[in-house]
């Protein structure tokens, strides 16, 4: 008998089907944040609240998904999703984490491309990029602090950031050379880059629902099954892929270039949507002219006051070039197709590394791959910030070159001081007053309503 005063706590149970779904639809609507803030609310819900999953199982998963390219965090609901219920369970969580952004994203970037040039909508969208610019630089800030831990790490950033931002290498090259340096150090036993991968998530329980039933000696056989189906799922996954991507290049068109230009991005998205940007920034923008620098920094403000990945800003851009081509309905369709062959790697990739996640974590030269690509992207990062920042900020801009160097040439008359007052809201809201993500969007909306309205 419990002595008195006591409290007995129960052991927590697996979750039904039913019941990880409602929880999967509950993170996929309130999924505001991007990476980290969706991170840490999957951890408070799944590991502290439920304790369906214990803290050492949720951070190798963390870290596995920091591995893999596309967004980490929808990695890892889909992961959590196939550890309770196998391949259907991972379906689930991951499609819910996506759909309802991705829905509300159609919506959003339909308006736009009918009415954007609407006085109000313009307005709007004018007080938005100030706080995009913030939020750029918190992020950041962030990654910095995390990821620049020694000279070496710091050389790696400013040499991407100059081969980005001045000599215009792909974003691919600079991601797949820094990965490349990193796994070299780390097979050569160098300590040139310390781990960056997350580090505790916050307090949780050691041993959770899940981890019991998986330690279980019993399971040993279910486990091995349950290895088999979901190989074979990620391997279906990566076929109706590549067939989608293939039937579509093949057909040519603006589809077909959607589908080839996402279908890249897909595999080598490392560092997270901030990062991808910039090569979006560079071929979107620049090589298929499908937008402005001024709408992607509109798709990136309307992709931050939305549930879901940060990255769904591809399906703005992927639906403004079909849309501008072929009308409403294909804007729509273009929209869809982005989001397919965006996402549709990562449920492979889960599936296929997902049994072996466990024997993964404990890889030092993986670790040091993924701390050198996670410098570089501050680099990445840092470039993204200049590409976004310039045209907002001043109305002429020009280009300066030198040899294979070439860089923006503002013309300083040009500063728009209303841009500049709204960006310095942001800067104030995000790190002077710590309002957070929505009170600054709203504040700075707000002020850019005013100040092109008004003034």
């Amino acid at each position: 008998m419990a002595a008195e005063g006591m409290t007995r706590v129960e052991a927590p149970s697996v979750p039904s089907f039913a019941e990880a779904s409602r929880l999967w639809l509950i993170v996929g609507l309130l999924s505001f944040g991007g990476a980290a803030g969706q991170i840490a609310m999957m951890h408070r819900m799944v590991v502290e609240e439920r304790r369906w999953v214990g803290e050492r199982r949720y951070l190798n998963a963390l870290n596995y998904c920091t591995l893999l390219p596309g967004p980490e965090a929808q990695q890892l609901a889909t992961y959590l999703g196939w550890l309770m219920h196998g391949v259907a369970g991972g379906i689930v969580a991951g499609a819910l984490f996506v759909l309802p952004g991705a829905a509300l994203m159609a919506l959003l970037a339909a308006i736009y491309g009918l009415y954007g040039e609407v006085t109000l909508i313009e307005a709007l969208f004018f007080g938005l990029k100030g706080a995009v610019l913030a939020i750029i630089a918190e992020a950041l800030w962030k990654i910095a602090r995390r990821a620049l831990h020694g000279p070496v790490a710091v050389a790696l950033a400013v040499a991407a950031f100059l081969a980005l931002f001045a000599l215009h290498v792909p974003f691919p090259l600079v991601v797949l050379g820094a990965g490349a340096i990193g796994l070299g150090t780390g097979l050569a036993g160098l300590a040139w880059f310390t781990g960056a991968g997350h580090g505790k998530a916050g307090a949780g329980p050691a041993v959770g629902a899940i981890d019991r039933l998986l330690d279980d000696p019993g399971s040993a056989a279910m486990q091995r099954a349950r290895a088999i189906a979901a190989r074979r799922a990620g391997l279906i996954a990566l076929a109706v892929w590549g067939a989608t991507v293939a039937a579509f290049a093949l057909a040519g068109g603006v589809f077909g270039d959607i589908a080839l230009f996402f279908a890249k991005m897909a595999v080598v998205t490392f560092g997270g949507a901030y990062a991808v940007l910039a090569w979006v920034a560079q071929d979107a923008v620049h090589l298929y002219g499908w937008i402005s620098p001024r709408e992607m920094v509109d798709g990136l403000a309307l992709a931050e006051t939305t549930p879901g990945p940060t990255i769904l800003v591809l399906q703005f851009v992927a639906h403004l070039a079909a849309f501008r081509e072929l009308g409403l309905w294909a804007g729509v369709a273009g929209g869809v197709l982005c989001v397919f062959v965006t996402f549709a790697p990562s449920f492979a990739w889960i599936f296929l590394g997902g049994p072996s996640v466990e024997r993964i974590a404990a890889r030092r030269e993986l670790a040091s791959a993924l701390a050198a690509i996670t410098a570089a992207v501050v680099g990445v990062i840092a470039n993204l910030a200049l590409v976004v920042a310039v045209p907002v900020l001043f109305g002429e801009v020009g280009r300066w070159q030198a040899g294979p160097v070439s860089l923006p040439a503002p013309a300083l008359a040009s500063l728009d001081p209303r841009a500049a007052l709204v960006a310095t809201v942001g800067f104030a809201g995000l790190f002077v007053f710590h309002l957070g993500l929505f009170r600054t969007l709203a504040l700075c909306a707000g002020l850019g309503l005013a100040l092109r309205l008004i003034v």
